[in-house]
């Protein structure tokens, strides 16, 4: 007895798309998800259970994972656009068209000018050094040794800095957690 794939898609895309939307995704980019998270579970429905929950988280995860490499690659791109070779004075550089007196997380989903501004303020309180590795490991995603070359500093120096603003940065934010 194999899966009803058609049913299966009318009882889990509805729900799908509007988790993806909610977590911060556009409407398009939440159907194009969808879309490659069915064409995902269709090649590998013979190894599909027939449980309904077993298959919906299955739906889920694939969706998930599909959205976070998403925005993972977004902003691979647009990183490999703003910075130049020539920016290795070790302050993070500005997007074209931004100024510093933008905010830090310009795209946050549901554009919550609130949280915006609390998180600006707070990372405004931090060294700029402790604030340099924060932001390249937490917002930018890139890895300890990629920050480690950018700064011309140690793997190990980066790990202190990275957890130092942490440490900084719980009182300032505790509120908000």
């Amino acid at each position: 007895m194999s899966l009803n794939f058609e049913k299966l898609y009318a009882g889990i895309a509805p729900k799908l798309t509007n988790f993806l939307v909610a977590g911060g995704c556009d409407y398009q980019s939440a159907c194009d998800i969808v879309q490659e998270t069915f064409l995902r579970m269709w090649k590998r429905r013979d190894e599909l259970v027939e449980d309904p929950a077993q298959v919906s988280g299955f739906a889920y995860t694939i969706a998930k994972n599909l959205r976070n490499d998403g925005y993972r690659k977004a902003k691979r791109e647009v990183l490999q656009a703003e910075i130049k070779d020539s920016d290795d004075d070790g302050e993070l550089s500005v997007p074209r068209g931004a100024n510093a007196a933008d905010s830090t997380f310009p795209d946050l989903p549901g554009d919550n000018e609130y949280l915006r501004k609390r998180l600006d303020a707070a990372f405004a309180q931090l060294p700029p050094l402790l604030r340099e590795a924060y932001l390249l490991f937490q917002v930018y995603e890139l890895p300890i040794r990629e920050i480690a070359h950018r700064t011309n500093q140690t793997e190990a120096n980066v790990k202190v800095r990275i957890f130092r603003a942490k440490e900084k940065l719980k009182p300032l934010l505790k509120d908000l957690l």
